[in-house]
């Protein structure tokens, strides 16, 4: 059989080291699936939706340090990729996309399952090319994974389905193709001068640090030293920052603690390092802001700078700390220090057993306490990203990935899968809500396809808990926001998958522990409170009068219960 541009396009993954492709089988893709048949050399990981395999080559480039790929076919096949990519995106790993298309001839007839994919896919990507013939090969999938690599993001190529198959006689890929350029990038020695004289000038200086601090732990606990400064930690920079910290106070924004929103607001000089943390209302007013960012157009777009650099954080902080010789008191510090044990000791005392139903905050304290040292845990947007904040525990072997930037419901156990492939050695725990779990809750049976031993945990409180909790703010009665949800381990069970059910929160702790131990998936359907409040560390006017307002309507509309519910699950413990 001779060569095609599919057989081409599988020689240069295989150069860039690629060792799976995530996603569904579509007849746009035959040509490309037969060449990897062929080849005997990559895997096919195949999903039960293509928003499941854009999510887990995300996780999966997360956690390899490589680029991963994922494919769908043509139209609605493709289309069901954009969710996930755009999280990959906004996550900023690399990630290529095979978006298979309808037949070259058909483009612009208005054919069966014909969209504009080399249009659809332009605002998540920084690369997203059509190809339309043997003279593009290898280099257009070289430029993808190229470009992927280079800028941390998403390339599409788009591959219609009859191209795929056209004969590609030319000689094998080269093989060395995709190149992994890491520069130093530092601030001048100037810009290095006028940023150490604002931190010498100031006499109450709080970090406030990302994702971008990544590497630069033990960097960053000699400059809180030299500054006497609290450290305020944005939820991407926790797995790399939280563990052995004497500075940390906690986050801030609307899942943080009141010792890291204060630490912010009571600060002369903000210096912010790696983070584009989004809220502008949790910014500081009158204090004097700087910014270290290795993206320099990230620079004061959240909030007025005195002054920002472009640079990589390790680096520019290793060069800083020398020009750093004003001497600084230690009373911010030991205050938000204290502050934050303070709040610490409050949180942990939420964390106790209780009664039925269970505490939410107790289940994610048992995870933390029984999960393995360097376990990857997966947590849906909602309330268990907001207990994952305030109860995982960090130590620097354990990695915490979720859609934090894009926001997405349900991206926990596609992550999951992500993380379990590219690690199979490795404990991977999803912390899924129940409206999470449901919305893409088919790909239970690829843990069970492809033999996979992740740990299924769902926040099981028949409601999606965090939306009530906004509405409640702002002075809606919750609508439309119940689950009727089936027994969740039963559902496992009859899939092939563990199931154990948890109601008892004297039975929790060993639930988990079975759970974790088992040989293979488990879901572990647990039923938290439904009230449990995830209070923000500001409430402002307007979520207090909106507060009101909700207890006022439920009252006039006979939902009282629900008030008295409220309080006894958030003031009896």
């Amino acid at each position: 059989m001779s060569r095609t541009i599919a057989d081409s396009i599988v020689e240069s993954l295989l150069n860039a080291g690629v060792k799976r492709i995530y996603g569904i089988i579509g007849d746009s893709l035959n040509a490309l699936l037969d060449a990897i048949r062929r080849s005997g050399k990559i895997e096919w990981i195949h999903v039960r939706h293509e928003e499941v395999a854009a999510f887990a080559a995300g996780a999966d480039a997360a956690l390899s340090g490589g680029i991963a790929v994922c494919a769908g076919s043509s139209g609605p096949g493709n289309l069901h990729l954009i969710n996930g990519l755009y999280d990959c995106h906004r996550n900023r790993v690399p990630v290529l996309a095979i978006a298979a298309h309808i037949p070259s001839s058909e483009i612009g007839s208005g054919f069966f399952q014909e969209t504009r994919p080399d249009m659809l896919f332009q605002e998540c990507s920084f690369f997203c090319e059509v190809v339309t013939g043997p003279g593009q090969m290898p280099r257009a999938v070289t430029m993808a994974m190229q470009t992927a690599t280079a800028r941390s993001g998403v390339s599409v190529l788009v591959l219609p389905g009859d191209v795929a198959a056209f004969e590609h006689d030319e000689s094998p890929v080269p093989e060395r193709t995709i190149h992994s350029a890491r520069p130093i990038v530092c601030p001048s020695a100037d810009e290095l001068k006028t940023l150490a004289d604002y931190l010498n000038k100031g006499k109450k200086i709080t970090l406030l640090c990302g994702a971008g601090c990544a590497g630069a732990h033990a960097s960053l606990m000699k400059l809180c030293e030299k500054l006497q400064s609290p450290m305020v930690i944005a939820l991407r920079g926790k797995e790399y920052l939280e563990y052995d910290n004497p500075y940390s106070v906690g986050l801030t924004g609307l899942i943080g603690f009141s010792s890291g929103y204060h630490a912010m607001m009571e600060c002369d000089v903000l210096l912010m390092l790696g983070t584009d943390f989004p809220y502008r209302q949790f910014y500081p007013h009158e204090a004097t802001i700087l910014q270290v960012d290795l993206d320099s157009s990230r620079l004061g777009r959240r909030t007025t700078l005195a002054y920002g650099v472009c640079g990589d954080v390790k680096t520019t902080v290793d060069m800083l700390i020398p020009l750093l010789n004003e001497p600084h008191a230690p009373d911010h510090l030991q205050h938000f220090a204290a502050h934050y044990a303070k709040v610490r000791k409050e949180l942990d005392h939420l964390a106790a057993p209780g009664r039925a139903p269970i505490h939410p905050q107790f289940l994610m304290k048992a995870i933390s306490d029984l999960a393995d040292e360097d376990a990857v845990f997966t947590c849906d947007v909602g309330t268990p990203t907001v207990w994952a904040a305030r109860y995982l525990s960090m130590n620097g072997k354990r990695r915490l990935l979720g859609s934090f930037n894009h926001g997405t419901m349900a991206n926990a156990m596609p992550q999951a899968i992500g993380a379990q492939v590219a690690q199979p050695g490795r404990q991977v725990i999803s912390l899924s809500g129940d409206g999470g779990l449901t919305m893409l809750l088919g790909d239970l049976l690829t843990l069970r396809q492809h033999k996979l031993p992740i740990k299924i945990v769902v926040f099981n409180n028949g409601a999606l808990a965090f939306v009530e909790l906004e509405m409640k703010a702002a002075g809606f009665l919750e609508f439309g926001t119940e689950l009727d949800n089936p027994n969740f381990a039963t559902l496992a069970q009859a899939m092939g998958i563990e199931g154990i059910r948890v109601e008892d929160p004297n039975d929790l702790e060993s639930a988990v522990q079975r759970a974790f131990e088992h040989n293979g998936p488990v879901l572990l359907d647990v039923i938290v409170n439904r009230q449990e409040l995830a209070m923000p560390p500001k409430i402002n006017f307007e979520q207090a009068r909106g507060f009101t307002m909700w207890m006022l309507k439920a009252v006039l509309n006979g939902q009282g219960n629900e008030i008295i519910e409220l309080a006894k699950t958030n003031l009896l413990r």
